[in-house]
């Protein structure tokens, strides 16, 4: 059965770089994979953070000093071993790079739809997205940053524990 004309040319038809129509270039997977990766992550962050009972960018450690003990404490309140505790803060700390990169491929795919709707605009589009992905950047950057910084203070500043404030376990 011989194809239409219609058929032959979608058939041959190809974009500007090259490849036909229905594939996918380098740049949509990539950005494609980094959606896909940051939403895997942010589900997994979620699913554990529930299972975990919290996470510990906001918790706290506590030294019992009767009895040398160190307790790490989720900021539900859950204690956790160090492992778990170290584990909540780093995967914490992964989300909001995790947003940024999402955000960011999801502007890189809707680049072109942006520069040619915003051409008459007082803010061309690439400049918009210039300074959208600036403003993206900058503020995940700044968040991070506090972030780590919140995380390594519970490490610094623990919370002693002795006398009569000490859990009925350790009290002599």
């Amino acid at each position: 059965m011989a194809k239409s004309f219609t058929d032959k040319r979608r058939a041959t038809a190809l974009t500007d770089d090259g490849s036909a129509y229905g594939e996918m270039d380098r740049k949509t997977r990539i950005c494609i994979c980094v959606i896909l990766v940051g939403l895997l992550n942010f589900l997994v962050f979620a699913i554990l953070y529930m299972f975990i009972g919290g996470e510990a960018v906001f918790g706290h450690v506590e030294q019992i000093t009767a009895t040398d003990q160190t307790r790490y404490i989720l900021q539900s309140g859950r204690e956790v071993s160090l492992g778990i505790y170290l584990y909540s803060g780093i995967h914490s700390l992964s989300i909001w790079p995790t947003v940024a990169a999402v955000m960011l491929a999801m502007l890189a795919l809707a680049k072109d739809r942006i520069v040619l709707s915003m051409h008459s605009a007082i803010v061309r589009g690439r400049a918009f997205l210039t300074i959208l992905a600036t403003v993206i950047t900058m503020t995940v950057v700044v968040i991070t940053i506090w972030f780590i910084l919140q995380f390594s203070e519970t490490f610094a500043v623990q919370k002693i524990i002795d006398g009569p404030d000490a859990p009925a376990a350790v009290r002599p």
